[in-house]
């Protein structure tokens, strides 16, 4: 099956460095321009084809309409991102000093449960259990979503590559084009 990851736009948190979840924010005008940017180039891959879904969120609607104009798609509650709970739309600045946030960041950054929210386990078994619902129809298909999910993606695809959920996050606008019968993947 062919997979298209792609993650959303710039948003005010992203450029805040704010931790964001669940807070439904729009692109900023930076975000927007940059995917016209990326469309103008003329080296994003063809959807068609392709299932085209979203994770519902606001940020990656819009992703895709920038990138491909308006395309039908579905909704994937799945492919959201992680839940921060009580982090959500604050920064390490403001944390700093919380001991619940230094608790959160110390040692097991994967199981650690955010207050209110969900660890990244949580997350990657949610996301997970989207994508074999998604391999299990065996269309090709286009996901815009997150970084968080797209990590969990290729992390359980790829775990030859023993990357961090952190370094399979692509840039804002950018992902993955995968082969999972091929398995190989490529940068978008």
């Amino acid at each position: 099956m062919k997979l298209l990851l792609f993650r959303h736009g710039l948003t005010a948190a992203n450029e805040a460095h704010l931790y964001c979840g669940k807070t439904d924010l729009p692109l900023t005008d930076r975000g927007r321009e940059a995917l016209r940017s990326l469309r103008a180039s003329g080296g994003l891959p063809s959807l068609e084809g392709f299932r085209v879904l979203t994770s519902g969120a606001r940020r990656c609607r819009e992703t895709l309409l920038e990138l491909y104009g308006p395309v039908p798609f579905e909704v994937e509650p799945g492919l959201r991102e992680m839940d921060f709970g009580d982090f959500e739309m604050r920064g390490y600045e403001e944390l700093k000093n919380d001991p619940a946030y230094l608790a959160w960041i110390a040692g097991d950054n994967e199981a650690n449960v955010a207050p209110g929210g969900e660890s990244g386990n949580q997350m990657r078994e949610r996301v997970l259990a989207a994508l074999d619902r998604l391999l299990a129809d065996a269309r090709p298909a286009a996901l815009f979503t997150h970084g968080g999910p797209i990590a969990a993606i290729m992390q359980a695809l790829f775990p030859e590559a023993h990357k961090t959920r952190y370094q399979w996050q692509p840039a804002a606008g950018r992902g993955y084009a995968v082969d999972t019968e091929s398995g190989r993947y490529e940068g978008i």
